[in-house]
């Protein structure tokens, strides 16, 4: 155990033997509430950042003894549901015991090695959770991805990544066989299924059941990679963005404390895919606190389900993004009761104001919104008892020195609109990504002088509330979905009927925006049925690349706007859009 933790953990003996300290002297902090306020006070940048760390011998092993000890409440840790009766539930004790037999799976059958990648393409499923887990105690870099990626994303993502491994459900086997021969770096790929094998494949489950229990834990240093996410961007394809051992591992603590407010005794849902980094945003901000992770399949969103599930269960927590919230304020709310339910959170997009009232005058829970990205942890929030201002993403969330600055890196006075800045010199924050992976161009272009900057604009008011204004680039947020123009206009360009297309966000009343995509025909197609050539090209794009993309809005024209070197100007399509 590391030196900085060893301390700590040595008082769980004493504590369940009974120690309340001296005699007239106040007693000591409770053990949990001590080990967690060690790790609540690196990632808020109080304390240095240790030069080991790993999240599943430093952070879960040490609930395990925790709660051997009798020092956590009997929640599980990992809750999950499929909805129709099947149910899982592991204490953390579990949790590491199941967890070091998929990282045996991992070294032994796989045979993957420290720093290897690993692609995590799987619906909400137990075995994601194990297999991130496993993948932390093996120093096997994880590469999470959306079950929506079609055979051209996934062949992208295993040639850009080099992943050496690939675990996936039944649904996506086919897919990522029919490219497989293009991906020289692949060597293993592990399924999850109860069925029989599939040529080709490991199956995970039978794998798990022989592994053996036991298993030691790689030592990693804090700066050692842990995660990649593809995030798409305006130009080209989706860029790698790495994230250390400690920026996830440390970097959620403080802010699953004050702004999720877990402890020991909270059950959190989070809707999100396994795919998004806010499902890795839950792990590192429910487990340091000791809370449990809850978890439904939902295999598709469901507004009905969801409200009965929370009437079902006991969760106390709930995360969606605000998409979700504008379906759930739909119904009547009146007719469930949320007996468990005190603290509800949102990000991923901007928060309607309308939205947020409605939800608390029906459910009297408040909705608390908060602002990040996959470079980062939580950059900006409303941790609960801070006055909220509706509208407003909250203030900056320490350690980061959050401003508004214009394109040179000046910081402007409050109220002025610019971009939305972290000062990165000096001192780099320790949550931070360590860059875009194989592109040092792309990171040198994301700092201008002392900061690092989002794409995101917004204004500050003299209180230090932070106002998101839109992207600065192109970037299209729906559903709390990036989606990159570039990638569904080469989609476009691939169908026969498109001369030249842009892509740009519209605004959608329940999605915030969605794609909408300008198209000049080829002459062929000018005098088609444009209602039946909408639908084609809608499910073409649904073809080529991961369905969420498609655009839900088309509109056919003659030309499309034009800077004098023949660059497409997307700028003015979107203030077309969004004047309307």
């Amino acid at each position: 155990m590391r030196p900085w933790l060893r301390h700590l953990v040595l008082q769980v003996r004493r504590t369940s033997r009974g120690f309340c300290g001296s005699p007239g002297q106040p007693a000591p902090l409770p053990v949990p509430q001590k080990i967690v306020a060690t790790w609540e006070a690196i990632s808020l940048g109080r304390q240095p950042v240790p030069e080991y760390f790993n999240f599943a011998h430093d952070v879960l092993d040490v609930w395990s003894r925790l709660e051997e000890a009798g020092h956590r409440p009997p929640n599980p840790a990992f809750w999950w549901v499929n909805g129709t009766g099947a149910e899982i539930k592991w204490s953390f004790e579990e949790l590491g015991k199941q967890s070091r037999k998929a990282a045996n799976v991992l070294e032994g059958a796989c045979g993957l090695q420290p720093g290897d990648r690993m692609m995590l393409v799987l619906p909400r499923l137990p075995e994601w959770w194990l297999v991130s887990v496993a993948c932390m105690r093996t120093g096997v870099v994880m590469i999470p991805g959306v079950t929506q990626l079609t055979e051209k994303d996934l062949k992208y993502r295993l040639q850009a990544s080099r992943a050496k491994s690939i675990i996936t459900s039944d649904s996506l086997a086919p897919r990522v066989d029919a490219i497989s021969p293009e991906c020289p770096s692949l060597q293993t790929k592990l399924l999850v299924s109860d069925s029989d094998s599939r040529p080709g494949w490991l199956n995970f489950r039978e794998l798990l059941r022989e592994a053996p229990t036991e298993h030691n834990c790689l030592r990693t240093k804090s700066r050692d990679p842990l995660a990649i996410y593809f995030t798409s961007g305006t130009t080209g394809a989706p860029k790698m963005v790495e994230h250390s051992q400690s920026s996830y591992g440390l970097g959620f603590v403080a802010s699953g404390r004050r702004w999720v407010a877990l402890t020991e005794s909270d059950i959190f849902w989070n809707t999100t895919d396994t795919g998004w980094v806010k499902a890795a945003w839950t792990l590192f901000s429910a487990w340091p606190n000791g809370a449990c992770i809850f978890v439904h399949e939902l295999p598709r969103v469901d507004a009905k389900v969801i409200l009965n599930t929370l009437s079902t269960f006991p969760i106390t927590t709930l995360c969606c993004v605000p998409t979700i919230f504008r379906l759930l304020v739909q119904e009547d709310l009146t007719r469930y009761q949320f007996q468990s339910l005190r603290h509800c959170l949102t990000g991923g997009e901007a928060l309607n104001p309308d939205v947020r009232e409605k939800w608390k005058r029906q459910t009297s829970v408040e909705l608390y919104e908060g602002y990040g990205q996959s470079e980062t942890v939580v950059i900006c929030a409303n941790p609960k008892g801070m006055k909220i201002k509706s509208g407003s993403m909250g203030k900056a969330f320490p350690p980061y020195d959050v401003q508004i600055v214009d394109d040179e890196g000046n910081v402007l006075p409050p109220g002025e609109e610019g971009n939305v800045a972290i000062r990165i010199r000096p001192t780099r924050p320790f949550c931070f990504f360590n860059c875009y992976s194989d592109n040092p161009e792309k990171t040198a272009a994301s700092e201008q002088g002392d900061f690092y900057i989002t794409g995101d604009r917004a204004r500050m008011d003299k209180d230090g509330y932070f106002w998101f204004m839109g992207r600065n680039d192109d970037v299209i947020n729906s559903s709390s979905y990036r989606i990159g123009p570039v990638e569904v206009e080469s989609a476009l360009a691939e169908h026969p009927a498109v001369l030249e297309s842009a892509v740009v966000s519209s605004p959608d009343p329940i999605r915030g925006e969605v794609v909408k995509a300008f198209i000049v025909l080829t002459p062929d197609y000018s005098s088609h049925d444009t209602e039946a050539l909408t639908r084609e090209l809608q499910e073409h794009v649904k073809r080529v690349t991961a369905p969420y993309k498609y655009p839900r809005k088309v509109a056919f024209v003659s030309e499309l706007p034009k800077t004098v070197s023949g660059k497409i100007q997307r700028s003015k399509l979107r203030s077309q859009e969004w004047r309307k």
